[in-house]
């Protein structure tokens, strides 16, 4: 037993360990089945089912790997981040300051609202060539592409949860004569913490969609730069090498940000709708 569930009753201490003895078996579960993944693709590759000049195989791909982490792989991911948590967190923030302004007058909600859609249904790699014109060959486009990908999904999602805040909350604070700010700060805003949580959570997967996407069009480093070098020398061990990468990136921000969320829930509270 804990010693903080020194206090608890029976019953509750019953249920806690439950309830980790399931995220034991589950987190198990996980990595069974990502091992028999790997252990069947390895299999079928030296059998012959698969092309492995096409897939790969594990075990070649854990020694390209290897000769990658004495040479620039630490550089290629290095970029890679940094291109992805500047789109994200430029995003983030214009995006929720916009859906703040669309909140506060709803005739300027009225307006964009079918810019807004289209925007959100282009496809953003379409751009690519104005973007890089735009912003220059380098990594200012690659974080444009990135913010242009990330930021409508952000204003609309934090859009419709102020839109969806409780009204008898509204209501009680217009009772006790609450301005619009304070509105927005005591009562909207705290009430869709968790709707900023899961928009930061799509987010930060788009925006490694559009860093990829744009080191795949203009780059010199980075892990899509390094799939697309794989690509263009038939090297597939380097391709499937860097997406196996990518896949750890992109688990490993998403714990970030899940990890954020439950210490913003922690400390205040409601953060979980």
């Amino acid at each position: 037993m804990k010693p903080h569930e020194a206090h608890l009753s029976p019953q509750r201490r019953a249920y806690l360990r439950g309830q980790r003895r399931t995220k034991r078996l589950v987190r198990l579960c996980q990595l069974s089945l990502l091992a028999g993944l790997f252990a069947a693709w390895e299999l079928a590759a030296r059998a012959g089912a698969l092309d492995s000049f096409i897939f790969s195989q594990p075990s070649r791909i854990w020694g390209t790997l290897a000769q990658l982490a004495r040479g620039e792989l630490w550089l290629h991911v290095g970029v890679t981040l940094y291109e992805t948590l500047t789109g994200f967190a430029l995003g983030a923030a214009i995006g929720l300051l916009v859906s703040v302004v669309l909140w506060w007058s709803p005739f300027i909600a009225r307006v964009a609202e079918p810019y807004l859609v289209v925007l959100n249904s282009l496809p953003k790699i379409a751009l690519g060539p104005v973007i890089i014109i735009i912003a220059g060959a380098g990594t200012r486009a690659i974080i444009f592409m990135a913010l242009a990908i990330s930021l409508i999904v952000t204003v609309l999602e934090m859009l419709a949860g102020f839109l969806r805040t409780d009204p008898e909350y509204l209501k009680m604070a217009a009772t006790f004569g609450a301005t619009r700010r304070q509105v927005l700060c005591k009562v909207v805003f705290p009430a869709n913490l968790g709707t900023l949580f899961n928009s930061l959570k799509v987010n930060i997967g788009l925006s490694l969609v559009g860093v990829i996407a744009g080191e795949f069009l203009v780059s010199k480093a980075g892990l899509g730069y390094l799939i697309v070098y794989g690509g263009q020398v038939f090297q597939m061990d380097l391709v499937m090498t860097g997406v196996l990468i990518l896949s750890a990136v992109a688990a490993a921000m998403y714990g970030a940000v899940t990890l954020a969320q439950r210490a913003v829930q922690r400390r205040f509270g409601g953060a979980k709708r």
